[in-house]
């Protein structure tokens, strides 16, 4: 009877891990060279809250400490945003054409924009990184059900898809 038991609890046990753990997809810029960064800013961090910003900033700093990458207050070789949705909600998503040279996330920068509405969903958690120079988008994590308003149940979980994102971070050179 044990023996037959301990198959049936395992199988079990990696049903409820798969049920648990976050849709994690990462996109990056193949032609950009990232052992060119060493340092990084924050641009901005929104959640749902001040605690889930705090979270998922303490969560991504550690992440990139673990890649060799030193959080400086301005002025990094790349900048990192985040935004992570603990409901439902329309978002604005402004894009530049480069005029100015200001940020390409939600809101940053001159010259002419593009505007789009995306519906994001409960729990997601996007990070994107941004060249310090060209301000262009290189690399970009979202991990969906990683957030959500009960924050004692899933700390563990945000924390779990961070770490997910940054799994093969950074990128290696394909040149």
């Amino acid at each position: 009877m044990k023996k037959l038991l301990m198959p049936f609890l395992l199988i079990a046990l990696v049903g409820v891990f798969v049920l648990w753990a976050a849709d994690v997809k990462v996109d990056y810029n193949h032609s950009m060279d990232f052992s060119q960064y060493r340092t990084y800013s924050w641009i901005k961090v929104q959640a749902g809250d001040s605690l889930w910003a705090d979270r998922i900033q303490r969560d991504v700093d550690g992440q990139l400490s673990q890649k060799g990458w030193n959080k400086v207050a301005s002025n990094g070789d790349a900048g990192v945003a985040a935004f992570g949705s603990t409901h439902n909600q329309q978002t604005l998503q402004t894009f530049y054409d480069g005029f100015g040279g200001g940020w390409f996330w939600r809101g940053f920068g001159d010259g002419v924009a593009t505007t789009t509405v995306e519906n994001t969903p409960v729990g997601t958690l996007v990070v994107d990184i941004f060249d310090g120079q060209s301000k262009k988008l290189i690399w970009r994590g979202v991990g969906s059900e990683a957030l959500s308003g009960k924050p004692e149940k899933n700390e563990k979980k945000m924390e779990n898809t961070v770490e997910e994102m940054f799994k093969h971070f950074p990128p290696k050179s394909k040149g």
